[in-house]
């Protein structure tokens, strides 16, 4: 497939049909609240519906309660060991350039800063996290998972955004595009699967070919579960690069939103870093992840620790060495990746589970501002130069 400014300005109309009516017949009778209330107490893949739910929730959650039919289980359980093997480094991808991917495309910036609670800041780095580690469960598409839910509910969340913003005129849709478009649903599949992969690569991690491709390959399938139009999807890593170098050429800059959000996810951090020496190690390790022209637009300070993060590559290098060599080391560092992935976790959302739940507006409090076996080790796709405009 082959992406150009065209196809691309295309997607940038279109939403999600079916979380789109979903939500606006809830909205049209009444019926938000009602439906908010008894899902919150649905949280489990198979679980019986409450008595008393929307006919259109009940219509829109039998439609959804299932992966595609496509689904590749054998890809998806190397993509769960790849995730075990490397989970705290995954993490760190996700906080440190996944997040600040998103804040230096200006519009997404304005979203965010839109639509998310300024008094809980953690909220959507929380609500990311949890989302990530309910899919890497083993029983992430049976019966009594916790994922399902969640991306019924994110992709309902997804729509009602929409709904509000176009409602209240609080989005210009021909200079911004559809809220939420599926061009910016795939960018955000794109961050989360090929900016993570390009970070743990930057950071020396060793990665086989076969894990690379199957993390891409969940991804998605979360994508799939999320109303992207998988016609539109990138199939592969070097298809993925294409539309992300396009995606990023057309859209990043600078914004004052997405300095505000950086700002905010390094005070985040800091405070989750024990005492206050190591504190200036976000700010470099966002920098280093996401260079510096983007750092700076983010206005991410530099540090004196910016060449000491510089180095953890070769640290790195040294504990995967380690790992390769002695199968009881791999499965203690995995052990520890998993606990630190969870303590981080708790840390962000305060030892709460997060609820996904469909604003009934959006409130001042609610946000609205002006302001496996290795093969051969994984390398990035190379990156692409658009010839069509």
């Amino acid at each position: 497939m082959t992406y150009t400014e065209t196809s691309l300005n295309a997607l940038r109309r279109s939403g999600d049909e079916l979380a789109d009516a979903t939500v606006a017949a809830l909205f049209e009778r009444g019926e938000v609240g009602k439906f908010n209330t008894l899902m919150r107490y649905v949280s489990t893949a198979g679980a019986p519906l409450p008595d008393g739910l929307p006919d259109v929730a009940r219509e829109y959650l039998s439609a959804t309660s299932a992966p595609p039919a496509w689904v590749d289980w054998e890809e998806m359980e190397k993509a769960r060991l790849f995730f075990i093997d490397n989970n705290v480094h995954i993490s760190t991808a996700l906080s440190f350039a996944s997040m600040p991917a998103c804040y230096v495309v200006p519009h997404v910036a304005k979203l965010l800063s839109a639509t998310h609670g300024l008094s809980y800041p953690s909220k959507r780095m929380a609500e990311t996290g949890q989302f990530t580690v309910y899919l890497m469960q083993p029983d992430a598409f049976e019966a009594g998972s916790r994922f399902i839910p969640a991306a019924q509910k994110v992709r309902l969340l997804h729509a009602s955004i929409r709904h509000h913003l176009r409602r209240e005129d609080r989005w210009d849709t021909d200079a911004l595009g559809t809220p939420i478009c599926q061009e910016d649903l795939i960018g955000g599949q794109m961050f989360f699967s090929l900016v993570v992969l390009d970070s743990l690569h930057r950071l020396g991690i060793h990665m086989s070919a076969e894990g690379a491709d199957a993390y891409y390959y969940a991804w998605r399938v979360v994508g799939a579960m999320l109303g992207v139009d998988q016609d539109a999807v990138p199939k592969s890593l070097d298809e993925a690069r294409q539309f992300l170098d396009l995606y990023m050429l057309r859209h990043m800059g600078p914004s004052e939103e997405g300095a505000h959000l950086t700002r905010q996810l390094i005070d985040l951090y800091e405070e989750v870093v024990p005492g206050t020496f190591f504190d200036p190690v976000v700010s470099a390790l966002i920098r280093y992840l996401v260079g510096d022209t983007c750092a700076d637009w983010l206005q991410v300070p530099r540090t004196t620790w910016d060449t000491v993060v510089g180095a953890m590559p070769h640290v790195l290098g040294v504990m995967e060495a380690i790992e390769d060599r002695s199968p009881l080391a791999a499965r203690a560092l995995d052990r520890i990746g998993h606990l630190t992935t969870l303590f981080e976790l708790s840390s962000l959302t305060r030892g709460r589970v997060m609820h996904y739940a469909v604003p009934e507006e959006l409130r001042k409090d609610f946000g609205i501002t002006d302001t496996a076996p290795r093969t051969s080790r994984w390398v990035p796709p190379p990156a692409t130069v658009s010839s069509g405009h």
